[in-house]
């Protein structure tokens, strides 16, 4: 495999201590949750409008739905990140990018985690010699398949049992095609990975599990207000006749939503009920909002531009959202 470039680090490298990281928007949208769930039940008089009601109900009833798999979620993530070593991947991947691509998709099904714990991890097997393509089949199926995603999206769309199998299947697809077509036209030099720094290897791993479930709680909470804020408001502020006129035209139905999925950027733990909210768009539709989501939003981009560098994330992102919407589609057809 030809060498990855990398960049190299000050002094310190990744051992120096992590600084206090300052107050992110992530964690102000998370405090409006936690204050706006209070407020419906304690001071359920200033939700007396109509309207407002209304509003508040959608927004409440998504946060609360949502809220017990997100924590599910990021306590198992937290856990596979300070209990399993990184050389367990080496171990389980076949050396053949090949043959490495489908076995690291479907690792991703027993290995859950959010968007912005795959993207460290899929840095780290690239650092250790695992063919990148490998690396990010896993970074894509990670936070689509895994168990907690799978019994969420069954909940959030009860009398809908295909839509979590659909899921299912289109997110594999999408990661096991991107890997593919990585190890056919992928260059090394459009990866440039950066080190990251972290905590000291003697902190040891209660204060990784910790310290990880804390940011990944704050961040992909505070996305989740955020999705369930646009998913009220559209039910409640945009006219209906004008959400039906979007709906009715397929076409355009799918295209709204694949773009709302990028920008919302919701984590895939959550993401199913803001998906069920949206009840003027059919099944199909909300079933390319499920797949684009998780592998590709403006976060994630943020990362992988990060991670492995902005030459990476303006080749990849494109390319794995029209596989993505290109591939919902076509699981919808057959199964939906």
């Amino acid at each position: 495999m030809p060498p990855v470039v990398r960049d190299d680090v000050p002094a310190g490298g990744v051992d120096q201590a992590v600084k206090p990281s300052r107050v992110q928007a992530s964690d102000v949208l998370l405090v409006l949750l936690l204050v706006a769930i209070g407020l419906y039940f304690l001071a359920p008089g200033w939700f007396g409008f109509p309207a407002l009601q209304a509003w508040s109900t959608v927004f409440v009833a998504i946060c609360l739905q949502a809220l017990p798999f997100l924590v599910l979620g990021v306590l198992v993530s937290a856990a596979v990140t300070a209990l399993v070593p990184p050389s367990f991947f080496e171990r389980l991947l076949p050396r053949s990018p090949v043959a490495a691509v489908p076995a690291a998709g479907a690792a991703g099904a027993v290995l859950p985690g959010c968007e912005c714990a795959s993207v460290p991890v899929a840095g780290s097997l690239v650092r250790r010699g695992v063919a990148p393509a490998a690396a990010l089949a896993f970074l894509l199926s990670a936070p689509a398949i895994n168990p907690v995603v799978v019994v969420a999206t069954v909940v959030a769309f009860p009398g809908e049992p295909m839509m979590a199998v659909g899921r299912f299947v289109a997110s594999l697809v999408v990661a096991v095609v991107m890997g593919w077509l990585w190890a056919v036209f992928g260059r090394p030099e459009w990866i440039r990975l950066r080190q990251r720094a972290g905590a000291h290897p003697e902190a040891g791993r209660a204060r990784l599990f910790v310290g990880t479930a804390q940011h990944d709680f704050t961040h992909a909470g505070g996305f989740l207000v955020l999705g369930a804020l646009a998913a009220a408001t559209l039910n409640v502020v945009v006219p209906r006749p004008w959400l039906d006129a979007l709906a009715e035209n397929p076409a355009v139905a799918v295209l709204v939503l694949a773009v709302l999925a990028v920008v919302l950027a919701i984590c895939s733990e959550a993401d199913a009920f803001v998906a069920a909210s949206l009840t003027s768009f059919s099944l199909t539709a909300r079933l390319v909002f499920l797949v684009v989501g998780p592998v590709v939003d403006v976060k994630l981009i943020a990362l992988q531009a990060g991670t492995f560098g902005p030459r990476f994330a303006l080749r990849f992102a494109p390319v794995t959202f029209l596989v993505a919407v290109a591939t919902a589609l076509l699981v919808a057809w057959v199964l939906l």
